[in-house]
């Protein structure tokens, strides 16, 4: 129905062609005037006066329905109803009660031009005016059953074709935007994952190819080892895009902590950080290649998780201990950084919260990067909260997340580490 276009102007050579076939198919009811016309018996003035009649009726109705866009109530558009109106009327009362349909053609335009709130109102009184026509005209009462309802109920139904098709064009462009809202949120989801995922890798791999370069003259084996670091660091850099392009990357604690690691003693951090004991991980995967990609870096994507916590606040965790060790490594200048998961029982329920302390001078800018920000949303879509800010003597974040299942016994603070 949509493609006829009830309502609404037509916008293409198709709409036209399609809403000219429908609206000439309806004109099909005006037989009656015309056989009046043809054969009634009238005078040769009459009839041309008659034929100049139902034309300009027929091109004011069609002109009217064709053009007018749905919900339009401008003078132009209310003065045609009312010209349709009275020739109407004018042309029954001159020329015979077969001249009483052009009222159902006026109910029906009502009902199409107009917008609800005021064709609820003009559709009764088009049928009122052709009752009273119906009752002044010789021989009107008998053709009154047979028009009055027509009128009335085809009016009411026009309007109701004409919400449905507007409903429908609604829908159309909510599912568009739909559409766009998602593909949007795909982007964004893309760009926080490359970015987190990007930027501390290759801070990683800034750092070492640093010491890699002042190991070169006098260390050579210790330069080639950080190289192999580097090889290993870009390789497993490859396969965390891979994965957050298609959408399954999902980091654990025990491998961002174990990168974290990695990261800033090279950047020459001294770095107080909890063991995997101290997390309570179980199967984690010391010794093997972690989410880093280097040696030693435990907990890789496959590995069980922190007991009693949901696994998408621990993503949400890792991606945050992720974005905070790359800020300390890039931007901050510290000398030490502290990080602390602490357990704790709130009125909402249990919440895991991660806080990174460092004595840098922190970030350079006024207001929160990108980083900051897609961190935040990510928190968000995961029920919880971040907190960043310069303290005293450095700079501190601390992320929340809800965990599900039962809490730890008691605060569980995790001290120096490896």
């Amino acid at each position: 129905m949509s493609s006829v276009g009830i309502g609404q102007p037509p916008r293409n050579r198709r709409q036209r062609l399609i809403k000219a076939v429908w609206t000439g198919i309806w004109l099909v009811y005006l037989s009656a005037p015309v056989s009046d016309l043809v054969h009634g018996g009238h005078s040769t003035g009459v009839v041309v006066l008659g034929w100049i009649g139902l034309v300009v009726f027929v091109a004011w109705y069609g002109l009217l329905v064709f053009r007018t866009g749905r919900g339009e109530a401008t003078p132009l558009v209310l003065g045609s109803l009312t010209v349709l109106a009275a020739q109407s009327g004018l042309l029954a009362l001159t020329l015979g009660r077969e001249w009483l349909v052009l009222f159902v053609y006026v109910s029906i335009a009502s009902g199409a031009v107009l917008p609800l709130r005021m064709s609820r109102w003009a559709i009764p009184a088009v049928s009122a005016l052709l009752a009273a026509i119906a009752l002044a005209v010789p021989g009107g009462r008998a053709y009154l059953a047979g028009l009055l309802i027509p009128a009335f109920l085809g009016g009411f139904a026009m309007t109701g074709v004409r919400e449905l098709i507007r409903t429908t064009i609604a829908l159309r462009e909510a599912r568009a935007t739909v559409a766009q809202l998602a593909a949007n949120e795909e982007r964004l989801r893309l760009a926080r994952d490359l970015h987190d995922l990007l930027g501390h890798s290759l801070s990683l791999i800034t750092l070492k190819s640093e010491l890699a370069g002042r190991m070169l003259p006098g260390r050579p084996e210790e330069a080639a080892q950080q190289v192999a670091d580097i090889e290993q660091v870009s390789r497993q850099a490859l396969v965390d895009v891979r994965e957050a392009v298609t959408g399954y990357r999902r980091p654990r604690l025990s491998g961002e902590l174990a990168g974290a690691q990695v990261a800033l003693t090279a950047a020459g951090v001294t770095a107080d950080l909890p063991t995997e004991q101290d997390l309570g991980l179980v199967g984690g995967a010391s010794g093997a290649e972690g989410a880093t990609g280097v040696p030693g870096a435990a907990g890789a994507v496959g590995a069980t998780g922190v007991p009693g916590v949901a696994e998408e606040s621990e993503s949400a965790l890792a991606w945050a201990l992720r974005e905070a060790i790359t800020n300390v490594v890039r931007h901050s200048g510290a000398r030490r950084c502290v990080v602390e998961l602490v357990r704790r029982q709130t009125l909402d329920g249990p919440v895991l919260e991660l806080v990174v302390e460092d004595d840098g001078s922190g970030g350079s800018g006024d207001g929160p990067g990108n980083g900051l920000t897609g961190l935040t949303e990510r928190l968000e879509k995961a029920g919880g909260t971040l907190e960043a800010g310069r303290v005293r003597g450095g700079f501190r974040l601390v992320a929340r997340v809800p965990a599900e299942g039962p809490p730890g016994a008691g605060r569980h603070t995790v001290g120096s580490g490896a």
